[in-house]
């Protein structure tokens, strides 16, 4: 379904994606397949740097890194394919990385979207009054009726 908006709340564990315009609307739940983490520690030169393990922020309950899915990440830039208008939203890092995903691998949904803003978990009453709301301003502001 080609739909003009959509927004799309993401961790690194499920993705819920709505899509709609004035007489649609399309919702879906996308899950990582991984629960790959990285190994405990940090190498090389931060390996006793004395900065810790939450150097990076990104690291599992054990002090691994957390590893980007990028099939999952993929995934969910298919599910938009053909949407114009893009939200993203979601807790932590995994908003950011799906952006830079989509910068590297899948340009027509990273020119789509038009922001990333963080967001705890909303209901999908929640999330699509967040994505009405935004759009409304953000057409407004482009000039689009």
């Amino acid at each position: 379904m080609s739909t003009y908006h959509a927004i799309v709340w993401l961790d690194r564990s499920e993705a819920q994606i709505i899509m709609f315009d004035r007489e649609h609307l399309e919702a879906q739940k996308i899950k990582s397949r991984s629960s790959h983490k990285g190994p405990g520690g940090h190498l090389g030169s931060l390996q006793g740097s004395g900065r810790g393990d939450s150097a990076s922020g990104r690291h599992t309950p054990s002090g691994g890194h957390n590893v980007a899915d990028e099939a999952y990440y993929h995934g969910v830039a298919e599910a938009l394919a053909g949407v114009h208008e893009i939200l993203v939203t979601g807790p932590a890092q995994a908003k950011t990385e799906f952006k830079a995903h989509c910068a590297r691998h899948d340009k027509a949904v990273d020119q789509a979207i038009v922001a990333v803003i963080p967001s705890n978990h909303p209901s999908d009453g929640q999330l699509l009054a967040m994505a009405k709301e935004y759009f409304l301003r953000y057409d407004k502001m482009q000039g689009q009726p």
